[in-house]
């Protein structure tokens, strides 16, 4: 994974003042930026919407960071403008639940461009597919208020996301949870200018973009927020769709028939006449989640709603009495660790799970907050997959 040595090789740019082409010395062959050679390739960990994501070493500071590496396949003109727009955006953000992008590095050919970002060492979606126990409510809550946190931050700087979905949300060993992936995320302004419908994952896509409307606002965010947060609590994706017919018969399924009654604009939406949408007068989400809180359902009602403007918005939702009901949301820092599933020279699969109320898990040798001989440390095999 290396960059080739290609110090002889010369770098030629055309003349924007005088016709012809001249060549870059070699002091200046990266710019401002640093070489990507000065950080060592760990393994593979990922791939974002444009490009490929590493676990890497900076050998100047021993930090293990993400290394992103912008994909030019098809490009003739320069840097994509999906990498630009995603540079530019995270250049800008700075918060706890936000991915932090640290710099871009570059490698000898023009082409090979970085974005170094702070590593977390899980992606929630490796988390729900590897973790023996679910998450606790009390947990789920914990996640859920983190992306609201950084979603609220992002709606107020006019950023939409416009792709959240478990595997875009990362979290550290200390329970810090962070915001990933903004190759689709637009600014936006007033008046909001037309986007393609074409984004979010199909699962957590809100029927306004299934049915073709070109303007897009921070609902479509949260109806992805609702999407996660039943996800979590159903240990289980709440709308598994596999065409955009089918992805929008569950959610009538789901939520009953959209009518100009519930959602004035429904019928003018560009794509309604292309879809028969079956009679269901009923919303199920009290018979999905029998289990759940008044508060809870509240909730995911106020998350689902058909008509965009009047869904939840991230500031909404943070003052939901459902965060504010028993089991309270823990603390971060007492969210359980785990293998580090991404990581291909990850520790043996043989796992000891600490049940101290600190709930930090342990390589089986030994555990620090049990001293490897209390009574309530069980063991258990987790798969260390990548």
């Amino acid at each position: 994974m290396a960059e080739p040595d290609l110090e002889c090789e010369q770098i030629r740019l055309k003349c924007i003042r005088k016709e012809g082409f001249f060549t870059v010395p070699p002091e200046h062959r990266l710019g401002r930026c640093r070489s990507v050679k000065e950080f060592e390739k760990l393994n593979r960990i990922g791939e974002g919407t444009y490009g490929i994501v590493y676990r890497a070493r900076d050998t100047q500071t021993d930090e293990i960071v993400a290394l992103k590496k912008v994909r030019m396949d098809k490009e003739k003109d320069g840097i994509p403008i999906s990498s630009l727009r995603e540079i530019t955006l995270l250049l800008r953000l700075r918060h706890p639940n936000i991915v932090e992008l640290k710099e871009v590095v570059v490698g000898n050919h023009l082409e090979s461009i970085f974005l170094v970002m702070g590593y977390c060492e899980q992606d929630l979606a490796s988390l729900l597919e590897n973790m023996p126990t679910p998450f606790s409510e009390a947990q789920v809550k914990c996640i859920v208020l983190q992306v609201l946190r950084g979603l609220q931050y992002l709606h107020r700087n006019f950023i939409i996301h416009r792709d959240l979905k478990v595997s875009n949300l990362l979290m550290t060993d200390k329970g810090c949870v962070k915001t990933a992936d903004f190759g689709l995320a637009r600014a936006y302004g007033v008046p909001v200018k037309p986007m393609t419908p074409k984004v979010v994952t199909l699962w957590y896509r809100a029927p306004e973009l299934l049915l073709g409307t070109t303007t897009q606002t921070t609902s479509i965010d949260m109806w992805a927020v609702g999407c996660i947060l039943a996800e979590l609590l159903a240990h289980r994706p709440l709308l598994p769709g596999t065409s955009e017919i089918h992805q929008i018969d569950l959610i009538v399924q789901l939520l009953g028939t959209p009518s100009e009654n519930i959602w004035p604009g429904f019928s003018k939406l560009p794509l309604v006449g292309q879809y028969s949408l079956r009679k269901q007068p009923y919303n199920n989400l009290k018979h999905k989640f029998p289990w759940l809180s008044e508060a809870g359902l509240r909730l995911l009602h106020f998350l689902f709603m058909y008509d965009p403007k009047k869904r939840a918005t991230a500031g909404d939702c943070l003052e939901s009495s459902y965060f504010k009901e028993k089991p309270l949301p823990c603390e971060p820092e007492l969210m359980p660790t785990f293998p580090h599933h991404r990581n291909k020279r990850a520790a043996p699969a043989s796992w000891r799970i600490c049940q101290h109320p600190s709930r930090r898990l342990r390589s089986s040798a030994s555990c620090c907050r049990c001293s490897g001989a209390s009574s309530i440390c069980t063991r258990t095999s987790l798969s260390t997959g990548t």
